[in-house]
């Protein structure tokens, strides 16, 4: 059996990130992805095949906390959810870094600031070709650099709609979004258009993800293995219970097993818990790396939710996601507790847009869909999730993940959400958007695309299942390196944060591993 200087399991915005800092060491890498690539093809970019179907998205179901099963909003693919993700690159605040008290409770402060990361987020926002406008959102926190790429261009409808808000003494700003587009480094009379973008698989290679950004570059090295289709499902300890020694998988139903010397787990945050769990033996029987008791603990994935506008004046954007409020970020006026963030997002789906019209209007008229896709204006909603023991990932004796979560911070939400219906009702009497309306939804359990929080990192090992470089403190060799390692959630989007902390856990294990010379030396 050939044994690896590194295995790494999953491909998402910690793995692949990971895996593209370290494949010009030299070092013998496998990368493991239980999924295989997306398929390009028309069904990409299908509403009904993307939302309803769920064409990109596993066929198995989870259990809440009372045991119903449901179907997560995951993806098992090279690339992980980076693939259908909507490419908001967000900074956590500085103020997420440190402790913050919620109208629900504390969010804990993180055992390293905000300064350690800010080098990380520079680089990824080069890495994954983030376009925004430094200094245009009032809550965005310091930044050495400016943005590599100016803001995406806005559609007509939305400059519009930004320049009414702006009118009414509101800092609308763009949102930062991780893109790659062909005028970035060549002068083209036109620039590019964007459409189907939020939620979708992109067939054009434009949006920038983890598979197209990172994994397939890192594949350009000899020295780096992937293999699609295997399921990680246990690693297997040595007999000191210290180190990983085997990483065992199926594929196909085929038992497999690999050996490498350090192991970096990057299946997400709740199935690297499951993990985890699944992998107790005698010299661990709750679970590796668990001698805190807290692998699966503090799952947070954000109070999330939409808010659909239905207008009387015309709205013609398709790919719609271009700004974000963040004002209320810190609280308000009236309530001085944290709200929130408000991002445009992408058209809602027309099997969802018929419900939601059915649910606020009746189920007894016939909707012109094609007439409510072009006067709807649509955003999503994010309040933070405290981190809370009782909200775990649980592993099932049959082997499947129960998701024991409360909902906290509600109020916080909800009046987020009122606020931004305020902001609304005043822009369309203003400028004469003839708002007819607001549909919209909370996200469920099954909404797990935010997932943190279920293996902190911290210094204390009885109060942390990692130490601050994303090691197991139980295990020499084991690392989790995706959002499990966040101690709080903030609200914005954790996906540039999981790139950043890949970067950062890259560098480190150069410098331990003594393999900085060595790059230096193959780059030369």
């Amino acid at each position: 059996m050939k044994k690896y200087d590194l295995i790494i399991i999953g491909t998402g915005a910690g793995g692949g990130t990971l895996a593209h800092k370290l494949a010009t060491t030299g070092k013998q890498i496998l990368i493991l992805e239980r999924g295989d690539f997306l398929p390009k093809e028309v069904e990409n970019w299908n509403p009904r095949e993307v939302y309803t179907v769920g064409r990109y998205r596993p066929k198995e179901n989870w259990l809440d906390r009372d045991g119903k099963a449901f179907a997560p909003f995951t993806h098992y693919c090279v690339g992980g959810n980076t693939k259908v993700y909507g490419a908001a690159l967000l900074r956590l605040r500085e103020s997420d870094f440190t402790e913050v008290k919620h109208a629900d409770g504390i969010s804990p402060a993180w055992e390293l600031g905000y300064d350690t990361f800010e080098p990380y987020y520079t680089e990824a926002e080069k890495l994954y070709s983030a376009h925004g406008t430094r200094g245009a959102d009032p809550t965005e926190p310091r930044a050495g650099e400016p943005y590599p790429f100016p803001a995406v261009k806005p559609e007509p409808d939305m400059q519009e709609l930004f320049e009414h808000i702006e009118t009414l003494g509101h800092r609308p700003a763009p949102i930062p979004i991780g893109v790659r587009l062909p005028e970035d480094h060549r002068k083209l009379s036109d620039a590019s258009t964007l459409s189907l973008f939020d939620g979708y698989p992109d067939p054009t290679g434009m949006k920038a993800d983890s598979h197209v950004v990172s994994i397939k570059p890192a594949l350009a090295q000899d020295n780096v293995k992937l293999m699609t289709g295997i399921k990680v499902v246990k690693l297997m300890t040595d007999a000191s219970g210290k180190r990983v020694a085997k990483v065992v998988a199926l594929h196909n139903g085929e038992r497999m097993e690999f050996e490498g010397d350090t192991v970096l787990v990057s299946c997400g945050a709740i199935n690297s818990a499951a993990l985890l769990l699944r992998s107790a033996n005698d010299k661990p029987p709750n679970g590796l790396a668990n001698s805190s008791g807290l692998v699966g603990r503090n799952l947070m994935l954000h109070n999330n939710g939409t808010v659909v506008a239905v207008t009387g004046k015309p709205n013609h954007a398709i790919f719609q996601k271009s700004f974000l409020l963040s004002e209320f970020y810190h609280g308000t006026d009236d309530f001085p507790f944290p709200l929130g963030s408000i991002q445009l997002m992408g058209k809602t789906d027309p099997d969802t847009l018929l419900g939601l019209l059915e649910e606020e209007f009746g189920k007894d008229k016939n909707y012109d869909l094609d007439y409510y896709a072009r006067h709807t204006i649509d955003f999503f909603i994010t309040t933070e999730d405290l981190p809370k023991y009782e909200n775990q990932v649980k592993v099932r004796p049959d082997g499947s993940i129960q998701l024991v979560y409360h909902p906290n911070n509600l109020e916080a939400y909800n009046r987020l959400r009122q606020k931004l219906i305020n902001i609304l009702d005043a822009v369309g009497k203003r400028f004469g958007y003839g708002i007819k309306g607001y549909l919209g939804y909370k996200l469920g359990v099954s909404g797990v695309s935010h997932q943190t929080g279920t293996c902190r990192f911290g210094v204390d090992p009885m109060a942390s299942v990692l130490d601050l470089h994303c090691k197991t403190h139980d295990l020499d060799n084991l690392y989790v390196v995706d959002t499990s390692f966040f101690p709080s959630s903030g609200a914005v989007n954790p996906s540039l944060t999981a790139m950043a902390n890949a970067l950062r856990v890259g560098e480190h294990l150069i410098e331990k591993m003594g393999w900085k010379m060595e790059w230096k030396m193959a780059m030369a």
